[in-house]
């Protein structure tokens, strides 16, 4: 079946969403053409186009933010001496839900993955280990998820620190092989932190 070349379009741009296969896009095409108001349309494409003119990736930590340092590197009131290193903005997300947790972090966007050609110099490893060179950290929390690839990345951060001073921890088991961060609660997440364990 031929769609008009307007439907065609967006069932294409729709395809490109993680985890939309075919029929999701050609649905959500359909929903947007015939379902949803002109009004709510202009405003979804607007928040489109906010997203990717106005967000930007924080130049110390990596988060994604709209103002360059993010909040969270300009807070003066949390804990310098602590890095929680995570693999995307919604594991940060994630572990700032709990409330508990009052260190900086460090945003990897991805993790190394040999066979999809990513290397430690395709993610924010670099710049983590140029940030490291400030005396005033102590603790690197590495909170990866615990995917093959998470630990992976995990354990070749724990092996680049392993002559300097800084402690390196592991969260703890509390949360699910496999599952990512974004899905614990925030029980886990907290038991996670509090059970991490020094990396030797």
């Amino acid at each position: 079946m031929h769609y008009p070349e307007a439907i065609s379009k967006l069932i294409e741009s729709m395809s490109k969403l993680p985890g939309v296969g075919p029929k999701t896009a050609e649905r959500l095409a359909f929903y947007i053409a015939n379902k949803m108001k002109e009004e709510d349309v202009i405003n979804f494409a607007k928040a489109l186009i906010s997203a990717k003119r106005d967000l930007m990736e924080c130049t110390i930590c990596g988060n994604i933010t709209d103002k360059n340092p993010c909040p969270i590197c300009q807070d003066k009131t949390r804990d310098r001496t602590i890095i929680a290193v995570v693999e995307e903005n919604k594991d940060l997300i994630a572990m700032e839900k709990m409330k508990e947790y009052r260190g900086k972090y460090h945003v990897l966007n991805g993790v190394i993955s040999p066979i999809n050609g990513i290397g430690p110099q395709d993610i924010n490893i670099p710049s983590l280990i140029e940030r490291l060179k400030d005396d005033e950290i102590k603790e690197v929390i590495l909170a990866t998820n615990t995917t093959i690839e998470g630990e992976s990345t995990a354990m070749y951060i724990a092996k680049l620190l392993e002559k300097t001073d800084i402690r390196v921890t592991r969260i703890a088991r509390g949360l699910p092989v496999g599952g990512g961060l974004e899905y614990a609660d925030e029980v886990t997440l907290l038991r996670a932190i509090e059970g991490r364990r020094e990396i030797k």
